[in-house]
């Protein structure tokens, strides 16, 4: 394994170092200053803007209003009226998307050995460090200060995270603690881990919970994710589900929820790009939706540059599938409200890969977004429509895709 990225600066006259963690695989800053209960926001965000990450020494709480400074005075910038091509506003909305994320992750706070942050009325966030990032090692006695001295020829065990990251990773464990209602299954839960997306948009479940089995031996269910389809096929009285997934997370994530929701005994849980081995009856598949660069572990649920998985799934399918069975692709249209992938490439992409279409089931969006007018995407969010299509391989009775 590669050591980790460390990070260096001066304080106090002395040269420190530390690991560098970063989920988004921001590299280390370049220069970094210290910043306290004194730091006017002005300054810092002047600093952030120029490149400098600032490293908080002061109170816990004080660092998250300073952050919350930082977002107000990204967000008043005066705005430029959105372009009127959507696809050049998605662009640059993610443009704006990635500025905001980049200027905010410049407040870095101190992590100790153990993966405490040594820092005044600061949260216990040990165990939801350690769930996104692995053990750490057990406390010393050391501070924080002589742990992130002088290297030594190995990696210091202290690091530094930026606070927006740190803010994520405590509402991703509250959230793997609460849990997500599925009213799918019933009302349980499932428990998303962090990088694994939240089924919280409900509604393309809901697809798979309504649409007619094509039978009841076998199913896989492709990038399962949490395992919520494949927990659902499962209650739907599937006897055996085959869930994939390469992302170690995700398995892990997928493993726990099945155990969790007593499907455990019917949900086998694999490591696979794509396609476990053999045919199924049903196969299941909801890929990422819109085909653009994801720039954070969980948005890799969200973005699939250049449709790799959406293409993968269909080109693999008719290998996989039983001559009578089906291929259940669960996707949004958004991509084509955006002008990102056209209705026609997907029709087309099917063709080619040699299925046909026998049914399609849509919902429209239950989530805030899809009403929100300030939204710079509003108008494609509104009309945007999820689809479950059946797809069968070329030959059989087919219906108007169109």
């Amino acid at each position: 394994m590669n050591p980790p990225p460390v990070v260096e600066w001066t304080e106090a006259d002395e040269p420190r170092s530390a690991r560098w963690r970063s989920e988004n695989g921001a590299p280390p800053p370049r220069r970094i200053v210290i910043a306290d209960d004194r730091t006017k926001a002005d300054d810092a965000y002047r600093a952030a803007c120029e490149g400098t990450a600032l490293l908080w020494r002061g109170d816990f709480h004080n660092a998250r209003q300073l952050l919350t400074a930082l977002a107000r005075r990204i967000d008043r910038r005066p705005r430029k009226t959105p372009p009127a091509d959507v696809t050049q506003a998605f662009h640059v909305h993610r443009a704006a998307q990635n500025h905001r994320a980049r200027i905010l992750g410049m407040l870095l706070v101190p992590l100790d050995a153990d993966l405490a942050v040594p820092l005044h009325r600061a949260p216990d966030v040990r165990e939801a460090c350690a769930r996104a990032y692995g053990p750490g090692e057990p406390a010393t006695g050391e501070t924080s200060e002589e742990t992130a001295g002088a290297t030594g020829g190995t990696a210091p065990a202290a690091s530094l995270v930026s606070l927006r990251e740190l803010l994520a990773l405590i509402g991703a464990n509250e959230w793997r603690k609460k849990g997500v209602e599925i009213p799918a299954l019933g009302g349980d839960r499932i428990h998303p881990h962090y990088g694994v997306f939240s089924p919280a948009r409900g509604e393309y479940v809901d697809l798979v919970a309504e649409a007619p089995l094509p039978g009841a031996e076998l199913a896989f269910d492709i990038g399962t994710g949490t395992g919520v389809l494949a927990s659902v096929l499962a209650r739907r009285g599937v006897r055996r589900v085959v869930a994939t997934d390469q992302d170690p997370r995700a398995l892990a994530c997928a493993r726990e929820n099945t155990q969790r929701l007593g499907v455990a005994g019917q949900v086998d849980v694999v490591e696979a790009d794509l396609f476990p081995a053999g045919r199924a009856p049903l196969i299941v598949c909801n890929p990422p939706w819109v085909p653009a660069k994801p720039t954070s572990p969980v948005e890799y649920a969200v973005y699939d540059p250049g449709n790799r998985m959406l293409y993968g799934f269909l080109s693999g399918l008719a290998d996989h599938l039983t001559p009578d069975g089906e291929g259940w692709l669960v996707l949004s249209d958004l991509a084509e409200h955006l002008g990102l992938r056209s209705h026609a490439d997907l029709l087309d992409a099917f063709a080619k890969a040699g299925l046909t279409v026998l049914g399609r089931l849509d919902i429209s969006p239950r989530h805030p977004r899809a009403r929100d007018t300030s939204d710079p995407l509003h108008v494609a969010r509104a009309a945007e429509v999820t689809s479950l299509w059946r797809l069968g391989l070329a030959g059989r009775d087919t219906v108007d895709a169109t």
